[in-house]
């Protein structure tokens, strides 16, 4: 039986640099989960992103008070620029400690500026100004059950009010997208023709292993995926999947059995990337709501 105090944890593909400034049904959801956790009272969004990561066996966390923002292209700057970032260095601290208990090489990054991965959404959940967040970087060895790992040490921070939020991609392979409608036509959401087949299987792939998995049996699922054999079709490289092992840490605990992912929204751009937008866990006021609906179904 699922624990009935842990905030749910969002696996999130933030896909193009588009996806800030183009409206879709992704961020709308994004939106959605912003709205929810700020009538839950959130005490931070703690989050790992795709786009950073540190070298030898470490882990850092951003702990820098003034991060700027990595510019993004296809957007205009009105949509980002004037968005104030809120780091939270004290639950950056926290952080560092909780992982250097679990074994990590943890330390505090004091330089760090933010990119798109992790503010496009932030921006997209809370347009009306971001909450504390914390930052948390991949290895660059992307070893899935390190990630996992990382998870796994930060899940407790659930139970004391604390969004967490995996950022990356379903199927993200910059190497299969197509991006002429994007640069001729500033459409990213276009699709001249269909996802090739390798896209749409590993596609099918991901959503199978969050809807039928849920506690220990999560990690193992969501590991085993960089064997499948799609896997090197649809991810290019292993960066924008790290963040899931994140979230199946976060939520694949023995106490989380019973919880499954949901697929709750889903854009397709550039031909082959597919931006599927997945939660694990609900709020601890919805879960009798959500046990009467799956029983009636």
């Amino acid at each position: 039986m699922p624990a009935n105090n842990l905030t749910p944890v969002h696996f999130f593909s933030h896909g193009s640099t588009m996806m800030l400034g183009e409206e879709s049904t992704s961020a709308d959801y994004w939106k959605k989960c912003g709205d929810e956790a700020l009538a839950h009272g959130i005490k931070g969004v703690v989050m790992m992103g795709a786009h950073w990561d540190a070298d030898a066996d470490r882990v850092e966390v951003a702990m820098n008070p003034t991060p700027n923002k990595s510019p993004v292209a296809y957007v205009h700057p009105s949509k980002y620029v004037d968005y104030v970032l809120q780091p939270d260095l004290a639950t950056g601290e926290r952080c560092i400690q909780l992982l250097r208990a679990a074994g990590f090489a943890a330390e505090g990054n004091t330089t760090f500026d933010w990119i798109h991965d992790t503010y496009l959404v932030l921006i997209r959940m809370f347009p009306g100004g971001c909450p504390p967040t914390t930052l948390i970087s991949m290895n660059a060895r992307f070893d899935p059950h390190y990630h996992v790992k990382i998870g796994a040490a930060l899940r407790q921070l659930r139970a004391e009010g604390y969004l967490l939020i995996g950022s990356g991609g379903a199927v993200h392979n910059l190497y299969r997208n197509v991006y002429w409608p994007m640069v001729r036509h500033a459409d990213n959401f276009a699709q001249p023709t269909p996802p090739e087949p390798a896209s749409l299987d590993f596609r099918q792939a991901v959503e199978d292993v969050f809807r039928n998995n849920s506690g220990p049996e999560l990690r193992r699922a969501v590991t085993r995926l960089m064997k499948h054999p799609q896997y090197r079709e649809a991810q290019g490289t292993d960066d924008h999947f790290m963040a899931i092992m994140f979230v199946a840490g976060a939520a694949g605990d023995e106490e989380d059995r019973g919880d499954f992912g949901r697929l709750e929204a889903e854009t397709w751009e550039l031909t082959n990337m597919c931006n599927s937008q997945f939660t694990i866990g609900v709020w601890p006021d919805q879960r009798g709501q959500t046990a009467a609906v799956e029983s009636a179904a």
